[in-house]
């Protein structure tokens, strides 16, 4: 394909905004020898309009970021030292981009608060996840506890792990850092280390050097460094040197960046796994952030390792194999056991395989084995809170047997994408105090879904001569504009007349004033439960117009507009209330579809519009013909790229709208169907993947348009002017 026609000004004031680097990149995948591009016009409407001719050679595309059979955009791996010093910036791994990093979380890292770590460490790796726009996985791994960690290592024995685009976008999402993984192994791993370690100092320099070029291009957060194979004293020596230099390069480049060191080699160069922290392995403690140490410890190797953090005890990480490998205090559902020691001596705790629920158990009974399982340690697992707005959830796992957009049914079927997990609350089962026959429950669910895949199914038993009954879903730590907007979507299954409610915390109570608000407490003041809205205010119509309204799919939607000054927003609630005049025990079962806090300012704000939608990559295949004497069909991939400020948006999703083959250049186009959701991309960028549409007949052009709708943060949706578009004509080759 071939350019065609002068760019207009605007298109080349949107090229100019672009980031340098990515321009950088756009240059060198135009420059590439035998590229093809499409040729453009841009009509009237300023929808950009590429024509091609079909083809059945196509562009090539590298395997190493996409799948090799249907080039599905895919995460990748590096296994040698030559990869790695190799390894440059490349436009084609631009999907390989995170969103951003991680979001506020209070307290941060750095408050010497204990921490927990999870080491994702499941069947070699790159799974399901691996698959950058998702896949239809039936029985997928899911981990949505987020709330109770805060640092997610992704491993594997390759020897450089960078960690799945979905994987650090949803620990992002909950303010919880990625680390990768550089491992080196056996022989072979020998070999590389005297490759690097052995030389002078710019032969270590240079793999740090790329190690944090790789978590500042990807956008993850620092790396575990794994040594476990035998080094020479040259090797060793030089090693605390690569950790202070990687480290110090990564704080400068990474902010809250981390590297960590894992307990294998000692001080001699021998392998020799210690399980504490002591004299043998200690340079290398000194020289990076953290310590995560073996396996097979006793409280003695605890006690010993007081004096040897000093004051750093929570940079050790004291490790804990959940499958209960050799002479371990306890894994599996006895991990607690394990994690009651560390906490009593003031350790972080480092959880090795936690995926050993899903890996060893019955998959139809994971999601009731994970919670079994973190429900265990909830007690030993000090939780984080989000300190940002809009803060928006739908509870998707990012996953589910159908897809569901705002109760309106998309599609049936296994989905399985990570980058699709919402913000998780925290899960587990809520007694009232007394006689103890109050209660409620949380747990997802995959049965039904207001956005996404799933909701939170919430039940519970409000006692006679109890009023209600609350759970706390989400800590927060918001300092909060003078006005907020909150939502909440749910639906009661069953009969059930129990009232609902969000309820809400602020702090600062003695200069906090809160407008339009029931105090709940009258001694502090600071659980408080908003007013729902009967209509929506009147600046705010265009966003909440169906506030107090039954929506489609038995939903429920209600409104709230609070005034606040000087206030910290802590936690919300769900309340649920019994009916007036009901004496007796109620039982009651609520899905929560969404909840949503955000500045009511932001939504006066002008929308951003997606712009400059181009199509490249193109790869046409033959379809199977649908009848006797029926033309064969075609399937297209291709990617579409565009430009959108990313800090803005939540997702996007993609549509497409096909046309029935095409008019004859003088009688026009036919009209397009209604738009068909493709899926969701979290960057400027999508691939699509062998879609159906119709052959061009002869002498006419086939047409398929392309739609990109920006999902903002705050969650609502976006009129379809500020779509992006672009379309494609196409024609088949002359004979």
């Amino acid at each position: 394909m071939e350019a065609a026609g002068p760019v207009t000004r605007t298109a080349a004031r949107r090229r100019d905004r672009r980031l340098r680097a990515s321009a950088t990149l756009e240059e060198q995948r135009e420059r590439r020898p035998g590229r093809r591009r499409p040729r453009r016009r841009i009509e009237e409407d300023q929808e950009a309009v590429f024509r091609e001719v079909v083809s059945f050679t196509p562009d090539p595309l590298p395997d190493r970021y996409y799948d090799k059979d249907t080039t599905k955009p895919i995460s990748f791996y590096l296994s040698s030292l030559e990869e790695l010093l190799a390894w440059t910036p490349d436009v084609e791994e631009g999907f390989n981009v995170a969103l951003g990093p991680p979001e506020c979380r209070q307290p941060p890292l750095s408050s010497g608060r204990p921490r927990t770590l999870i080491c994702h460490d499941m069947m070699g790796g790159y799974l399901d996840d691996k698959f950058i726009q998702g896949s239809a996985a039936q029985t997928p791994y899911s981990f949505y506890h987020w709330q109770y960690i805060d640092i997610f290592v992704y491993f594997s024995h390759h020897t450089v792990t960078i960690p799945p685009v979905s994987w650090t976008n949803a620990a992002h999402r909950h303010g919880v850092c990625m680390l990768g993984t550089f491992i080196t192994e056996w022989k072979k791993g020998e070999q590389l280390c005297e490759a690097f370690l052995a030389g002078d100092a710019r032969s270590h320099q240079a793999v740090a050097d790329q190690l944090v070029l790789m978590a500042q291009f990807f956008r993850f957060d620092g790396w575990l460094i794994n040594i476990e194979n035998s080094l020479s004293l040259a090797a060793v020596g030089n090693l605390p040197h690569f950790l202070r230099y990687l480290t110090a390069r990564l704080h400068q480049q990474v902010p809250r960046g981390l590297v960590l060191w894992y307990d294998s080699v000692v001080s001699s160069g021998q392998l020799r796994w210690q399980d504490e922290l002591n004299q043998q392995n200690r340079v290398f403690f000194d020289s990076c952030d953290g310590f995560f140490t073996n396996y097979n410890w006793r409280e003695e190797h605890l006690e010993r390792m007081l004096g040897q953090a000093g004051e750093r005890l929570a940079d050790v990480y004291v490790g804990v194999d959940v499958f209960a490998r050799g002479s371990v205090v306890g894994g599996r559902f006895d991990t607690d056991k394990s994690l009651e020691l560390i906490r009593k001596h003031g350790f972080s705790a480092a959880l090795f395989a936690p995926g050993w629920v899903y890996e060893c158990l019955e998959k139809a009974d994971f999601f009731q084995n994970q919670d079994k399982f973190w429900s265990l340690l909830e007690r030993y697992l000090p939780t984080h809170s989000i300190c940002s707005l809009p803060f928006v959830t739908s509870f998707c796992l990012g996953m589910g047997t159908r897809r569901v957009c705002y109760g309106q049914e998309e599609a049936v079927g296994p989905w399985y994408h990570p980058n699709a997990q919402e913000i998780q609350p925290l899960f587990g089962e809520h007694r009232l105090e007394g006689d103890g026959r109050g209660w409620v429950k949380t747990h997802c669910c995959l049965a039904d879904a207001w956005n996404g895949g799933s909701s939170l199914l919430i039940r519970g038993v409000i006692p006679p001569k109890v009023g209600n009954v609350a759970v706390r879903l989400f800590s927060l730590q918001v300092p909060v504009p003078p006005k907020i907007f909150l939502s909440l979507v749910y639906k009661l299954e069953g009969p059930s007349a129990v009232g609902v409610a969000l309820e809400l915390t602020t702090g600062d109570a003695g200069s906090c004033h809160v407008g339009g608000i029931m105090m709940l407490n009258a001694e502090t003041s600071s659980r408080h439960s908003p007013r729902p809205l009967r209509v929506p205010p009147t600046k705010l119509a265009r966003w909440v117009g169906r506030c107090g309204q039954q929506l489609s799919g038995g939903w429920v939607q209600r409104c709230y507009e609070v005034s606040l000054r000087g206030c910290l927003l802590q936690d919300l609630f769900v309340s649920f209330s019994r009916p007036p005049g009901s004496q007796e025990e109620e039982n009651f079962t609520c899905r929560l579809g969404e909840i949503q806090v955000v500045d009511a300012n932001s939504l006066l704000a002008p929308l951003p519009q997606v712009q400059a939608v181009t199509i490249s990559h193109v790869r046409w295949q033959a379809a199977a013909s649908e009848g006797e004497g029926r033309p064969a069909g075609l399937r297209l991939s291709c990617t579409l790229h565009w430009s959108y400020l990313l800090p803005h948006v939540r997702c996007f999703r993609v549509h497409c709208c096909r046309g029935t083959g095409g008019g004859s250049p003088g009688r026009g186009l036919s009209e397009p169907e209604k738009p068909t959701f493709l899926g969701l991309a979290f960057i400027n960028r999508y691939r699509i993947v062998d879609l159906a549409v119709a052959p061009a007949g002869p002498g006419r052009d086939g047409r398929v348009e392309f739609l990109v709708e920006p999902v903002p943060k705050e969650g609502f949706l976006v009129p379809r002017a500020e779509w992006g578009r672009a379309a494609m004509l196409y024609s088949m080759p002359r004979t």
